[in-house]
């Protein structure tokens, strides 16, 4: 690890700081989570969500976006599902999209709290915030749609 100079002025710390923020501003990054059953969360990401999961020498699915997003999912023993959305897509048409993933299979969660309501669909709408939906992954985590 770097020792920190501590003769810094206002100026030079700057500079240092910038340079350190600049290095990480351009990387490249990725998301990760854990599942508990890979063969099930390959199955659920490709066949039901229709994307192109890549089950790598690891043991662990490689998913691959066409902005460039990466995500990974790893297994883990003692899972516990995230308790809050790890993976959100954006999409032109929410119901549409819900509508799709329904005859799949796919539940939507449901709420019916004072700051998040969702319609018998699943789908919030006209709660402050964009048109979401959330659903799950078979380990539990939260997935979303998102309106664009």
């Amino acid at each position: 690890m770097e020792k920190l100079n501590r003769n810094f002025n206002s100026s030079n710390f700057a500079d240092y700081i910038l340079n350190k923020v600049i290095m990480l501003q351009n990387s490249k990054v990725f998301s990760s989570y854990s599942v508990d059953d890979i063969a099930k969360a390959k199955t659920f990401y490709g066949d039901i969500l229709g994307l192109k999961p890549v089950l790598n020498e690891m043991g662990i699915i490689e998913l691959h976006f066409g902005d460039g997003g990466n995500v990974i999912m790893y297994p883990k023993d003692n899972h516990q599902p995230a308790s809050f959305t790890v993976l959100n897509f954006r999409v032109n048409d929410v119901e549409a999209a819900v509508d799709e993933l329904t005859k799949k299979g796919v539940v939507f969660q449901k709420y019916d709290h004072e700051h998040l309501r969702t319609d018998e669909k699943g789908i919030s709408r006209d709660n402050g915030g964009p048109t979401i939906a959330w659903f799950k992954d078979p380990a539990g985590n939260f997935l979303s749609l998102i309106e664009e």
